[in-house]
Order: C-alpha cells, then sequence, then structure tokens
C-alpha cells in the first residue's frame, strides 16, 4: 500500500497503545515502519531511524540478528507450536535449564536448594509473568499454612504491566486510578527514588511488614531502575535491605525484571547488583529477543514443594503459547549470544559513556534536570511535569527531524539502545539527542 493509505487505514481501525487516539487521529504524522536491521528502523519511504529505545525495550541485540533468525527459522521448519499442558519438548526443557542454570544464586553452592531458583513457568509477556507470580506466591501461603496472606507491598510510580494482578500492584496513579474498583489491595511505599532516599523507604517497607506479618504475601519491585515510570534509579542498597526484612518475617521477594533483566543494568540481572536471590524471578522483553512474545517466571524449589501434593494444589494457570517451541528456541539462541559475543562485557565499557554524556547534557543544556544512568539506560528530565507532559515530546520531535526514534516518558527523554549497539552508533545516538535537546531548550 501507498503511504497515504497505510496511515488512512491505521486511523480508522487501529486503536494504539498508550495514545491519545483523538489527537492522533486528527493531528498525528505517524512513521510509518518497513523493516529494520541492526540498530536502525526503515521507513517505508526508506528514511532510516536509529532506534533509541529497542522498540519498547524488547530488542537488546538489535534487530534481526541473524544466529536469531536463524533459530526461529529452524525450530519453525520442525515443530512451530505444541502445548507444554502435560506434555513437553526439547526447547522449552532446554532453555529452562539454561535459566536455572545462570539465575541469581546459580553460582553460590552455599545456597540451600529450597532458595534456588529451579523452576521456570513460562507465559506470554511482561504482565503475564507477574501475574503468575503474583497467583505462585498468593496460592502457595493459602494451601500452605498461612491464607491471611494476601496482601503485597510494592512501591509507588511501579510499574508491573497489564493484567488486573500486575496493575494492583503497579503505583502509577495514572494507569491505575480508573480501575480502582476493580483492584485488590497493596500497600504502597514511597520509591527508593524519591526525595528521602532508599532508607525512607525501606524504614516504610520494614515498618509494613512488622505492622502486618501475617497479612503480607510478599514484597514486588523492579530492581534499580522503575522504568515507566520516567526511568527512576535507586541504590542497590535498598534490594538488600528488603531482602534481609523479608527474611526476617519470612516472606516473599519478587524481582520484575522484564526491563532490568539480561544486561540491561550491566550485571546479567538487576538483583545481582546487590547480591540478592529473590524468591520469584520475572523476565521477559530481551529474553524474547524482538522477536517472538515470551515470558518465564523463575520460582525458588520452596515455592514449588508448596504445589506438591492432591491434584488440588496444582497450579491452575497458563496460557495457551506458554512456553512455545519459537519462543523458547529463540530465547536460547539469545542466551547463546550473550555468552559467545560477551553482551555484558559490552555493556561494561560502554556504560560509562552513556553516563557522561547525560551529565554532561545537564550540565551544559539549561532547564535539564536530574541526569542519571545505569548500565546502557540513560535519563534526563525536562521539569517536573510528569508523564502527561508535552516537553519530552517536542524532543521526539526534534530527534526524529535527525533520524532518531527517541519515544519519551513525558518529560524524561532516555535512551535503552540495543546492548551490542556498535560505538560509533551509540555516539551518533549521543550526540543527536544532546542536539535535540539544545535545540527545544533554546526555542
Amino acid at each position: 500500500m501507498e503511504r497515504a493509505n497505510i496511515v488512512l487505514l491505521d486511523k480508522a481501525h487501529v486503536w494504539h497503545p498508550y495514545t491519545a487516539m483523538e489527537a492522533y487521529i486528527a493531528g498525528t504524522n505517524p512513521l510509518v515502519i518497513d523493516r529494520a536491521e541492526g540498530c536502525y528502523l526503515f521507513d517505508v519511504d526508506g528514511k532510516r531511524y536509529l532506534d533509541a529505545n529497542g522498540s519498547w525495550w524488547v530488542s537488546t541485540l538489535g534487530h534481526r540478528h541473524p544466529r536469531l533468525l536463524r533459530a526461529l527459522t529452524e525450530q519453525a521448519g520442525k515443530l512451530p507450536h505444541v502445548s507444554l499442558a502435560g506434555i513437553t519438548h526439547e526447547p522449552a526443557v532446554a532453555l529452562a535449564t539454561e535459566l536455572a542454570a545462570i539465575a541469581p544464586g546459580s553460582d553460590r553452592p552455599e545456597l540451600p536448594l529450597a532458595e534456588r531458583l529451579t523452576r521456570v513457568f513460562y507465559s506470554d509477556n511482561g504482565s503475564t509473568a507477574v501475574e503468575v507470580a503474583i497467583k505462585m506466591v498468593a496460592q502457595y501461603w493459602a494451601q500452605n499454612g498461612r491464607p491471611r496472606r494476601t496482601r503485597f507491598i510494592t512501591l509507588s510510580g511501579a510499574f508491573h504491566g497489564e493484567t488486573i494482578g500486575s496493575t494492583s500492584v503497579g503505583g502509577v496513579p495514572l494507569f491505575r486510578e480508573v480501575f480502582g474498583p476493580l483492584l485488590f489491595d497493596v500497600v504502597h511505599v514511597p520509591s527508593p527514588a524519591e526525595e528521602g532516599g532508599w532508607e525512607r523507604a525501606f524504614n516504610e517497607v520494614q515498618a509494613a511488614l512488622r505492622e502486618h506479618p501475617e497479612e503480607i504475601a510478599g514484597v514486588i519491585v523492579e530492581p534499580v531502575i522503575q522504568g515507566a515510570s520516567g526511568m527512576q534509579m535507586y541504590s542497590p542498597d535498598f534490594l538488600r535491605a528488603v531482602r534481609e526484612a523479608t527474611r526476617a518475617v519470612d516472606t516473599f521477594l519478587i524481582a520484575d525484571e522484564v526491563f532490568t533483566g539480561l544486561g540491561r543494568t550491566g550485571a546479567r540481572f538487576a538483583v545481582d547488583l546487590a547480591g540478592v536471590v529473590p524468591d520469584v524471578l520475572c523476565l521477559a522483553k530481551a529474553l524474547s529477543g524482538g522477536l517472538m512474545p515470551f515470558a518465564a517466571t523463575l520460582a525458588s524449589e520452596r515455592i514449588f514443594s508448596g504445589f506438591l501434593g492432591a491434584s488440588s494444589r496444582a497450579l491452575y494457570y497458563g496460557h495457551s503459547y506458554c512456553g512455545n517451541p519459537l519462543g523458547a528456541a529463540v530465547a536460547r539462541e539469545v542466551l547463546a549470544v550473550y555468552r559467545t559475543e560477551d553482551i555484558l562485557g559490552q555493556v561494561a565499557r560502554k556504560a560509562p559513556l552513556v553516563k557522561a554524556a547525560f551529565e554532561r547534557m545537564a550540565s551544559s543544556i539549561p532547564g535539564l534536570v536530574r541526569p542519571r544512568a545505569v548500565g546502557m539506560v540513560g535519563a534526563v528530565d525536562l521539569g517536573g511535569g510528569g508523564y502527561l507532559a508535552s516537553s519530552g515530546w517536542r524532543v521526539y520531535e526534534a530527534a526524529k527531524r535527525r533520524g532518531l526514534y527517541l519515544r519519551p516518558l513525558g518529560d524524561t527523554v532516555y535512551i535503552a539502545p540495543a546492548l551490542n549497539i556498535p560505538d560509533s552508533v551509540l555516539e551518533e545516538l549521543l550526540s543527536g539527542v544532546e542536539d535535540s535537546l539544545r535545540e527545544v531548550a533554546g526555542s
């Protein structure tokens, strides 16, 4: 189709995510992407755009990595799909074995078996990875002697997904208020990235645990970086303190690493920066390689053991495509690429460049505040307008004119590119972001 016809039909039929559709239909001239390669997107007119956020954080190895495409093609020629309910297949088994082998704590021989992340439950995306974690934990307590444990502690500004359970443990008011009557009760505490620091946040977590020890099913966190609330970053010390506090009352810690997992922060998992082992670990995005919807929830042997026995104790949860052979085969190759192409080493080398660039921008461009960076994530704010602010979108337009796809979070401008982005392309990206910020600041 011609570009004009694509846009016409798009506005007639497609309901876009996180988009005010009236304004979109009336005034947006959208990018119409035709293909992708490496760190770049190409529109139907052949114009190239550097993908600054890895297409919503999934393409950590770039687009169309040849090894991932080969794994997908080979698996499609053999077994595209089969249910994982009561049967099994090699890709799902091999991937679960590999995930258990690299999970937090897997390199600590002194760790008791009950605390090891030995069990892998598959689903489709980050929201469902968290949803199953919530159900695992709640059902564990219900059938293992502590049925009053039904509440979760979660952070202000948290984002854990779109399903009702995941929305319930979220902390971004804009994303949850309209669904208030449908959500279950949680204990919200301040974000460790807010004023007062991680100590204030931890004190409130600890107070809630001490006040309601028989009600708290678990504490759920996005380790080190709270992505959707504006790339809010905090000290790993908070995670260490929370881990000890949950142990003290014998409740669970859930780490939502849908965004941070597999190298984003410079460590394989963000919890590794704190040296802690959660009871549940949620993975998606990077695990998919940007090719197939795919997610995994890793649980401790203790939690898994709590579902053994009578058939009524089973976890009655699942999706038609959970553990699908295509996604599992791609995810295995993702892990292989991380090993053989030294992705974590690449992040360690490039992360200081990102940090220095955002600090330089904030110090030299009027109006920029709170420069911050962890691993391959860099961010800066243009004021304090929050998610609905328009300042970031002015930067988006300036960046688009320079061949960058730079989707903001309100007044937060950030980058989260492919982890294997070539040095020259990273330099192009950082330079383009700086030029775009200068243009908007000077207008």
